[in-house]
């Protein structure tokens, strides 16, 4: 949504503090000269990590990644209207997700159902979406399983980082970064999920996100410990998925210390973004769309500390990094025929920044 030719709106999430209560800003991106602006703090949700925004434009939903609730165990997830025109929230409703840590939400491709990723108690939640948009109470709660990673610290438990479903709508994966899968649900009538299959990747590889090719045929799984993208072919009608690449997102010879964090594609398929906390970059891979091989084509800073979030804007023309870290989100241009990035002078001041949605 736009106010004018050059104007959007978008939204970022942040952890809060007793420094800092804005669970979700506002923004004004102005595409013109690439700044940031604060149009509205909301300060009723704490550790709004991750936020999704449905296809009509007209909800946001948004998980709260705390480990009690309204004196239940787990964190929570609320529901948003968007005001037309301006942008502004008004809040629906919040449920609980009876699962701690909840990290990651999306939508199923009708709206029916909302699903959760919930990060220390490794499960997913399911929520039908009502029809003013608002959340139902839970309609399942799904608990992964499985041989354990070698990450004694990290893989001490199962750990759903993400869900999303395919480009079909026919299933929805789930990427568990404790057991070293991507879980696999086949998506009924209703919108809820049926356990299905899962693709096991390299031991430690600890997957987080991932992303699919617009035309189904390729899915890319960021590995966030061993620093990888695994790229996988998928099979629509069967429901499975097989690892065929696996490129390291680090400068041969780096020895520093690095998690990955976030992935997106470009919108016309040819590129694909990794972040890199720690060696604090964006790495930058041409796709073969044919093939869906990947090659590094650009390993551009941050220029803030441990991107964990960054979002593409809807012309593709920016990239914009969510430095956790160093309480910034920084503006790139985006090079449309190579895919590199290109640092603007553009920084924006944002506490603990950790999502950023456009509208």
């Amino acid at each position: 949504m736009t106010t004018d030719q050059n104007m959007m709106y978008m939204y970022v999430g942040s952890y809060t503090d007793t420094h800092n209560q804005q669970g979700i800003g506002l923004y004004a991106f102005d595409r013109q000269y690439g700044e940031i602006k604060l149009v509205e703090a909301y300060t009723d949700l704490p550790n709004a990590s991750f936020l999704t925004i449905n296809q009509a434009r007209t909800k946001l939903y948004a998980v709260s990644e705390t480990e009690e609730y309204n004196g239940l165990a787990g964190g929570s997830a609320a529901a948003y209207d968007i005001e037309e025109g301006t942008g502004r929230l008004k809040k629906l409703n919040r449920q609980p997700t009876h699962g701690s840590a909840p990290c990651y939400v999306s939508l199923e491709g009708r709206s029916r159902r909302a699903y959760v990723a919930n990060y220390t108690s490794g499960s997913v939640t399911v929520f039908p979406i009502e029809a003013d948009g608002k959340l139902g109470e839970h309609s399942q709660l799904l608990q992964h399983e499985g041989a354990l990673g070698p990450h004694a610290e990290r893989q001490e438990a199962p750990h759903a980082h993400s869900i999303v479903p395919s480009p079909d709508n026919r299933f929805a994966v789930s990427a568990d970064l404790g057991i070293d899968r991507l879980v696999i649900y086949a998506i009924a009538e209703s919108g809820d999920l049926v356990p299905h299959g899962e693709a096991v990747l390299t031991p430690g590889a600890g997957p987080r996100h991932f992303v699919y090719s617009a035309d189904n045929r390729f899915l890319y799984a960021v590995g966030e410990l061993d620093c990888t993208v695994t790229a996988m072919q998928v099979d629509a009608d069967a429901g499975e998925l097989t690892a065929f690449q696996r490129i390291s997102t680090l400068p041969e010879g780096y020895s520093g210390e690095n998690t990955c964090a976030d992935i997106h594609l470009s919108r016309d398929g040819r590129y694909v973004y990794v972040s890199n906390r720690g060696h604090d970059s964006i790495a930058v891979y041409a796709a073969d769309r044919q093939r869906g091989t990947l090659s590094l084509v650009q390993l551009q800073a941050t220029l803030g500390r441990t991107p964990r979030n960054f979002a593409l804007s809807p012309q593709g023309d920016y990239l914009l990094a969510a430095n956790q870290a160093s309480n910034s989100i920084t503006v790139f241009r985006v090079d449309a025929e190579t895919g590199k990035l290109e640092a603007t002078e553009q920084t924006a001041a944002v506490s603990m920044p950790v999502c950023i949605q456009f509208l």
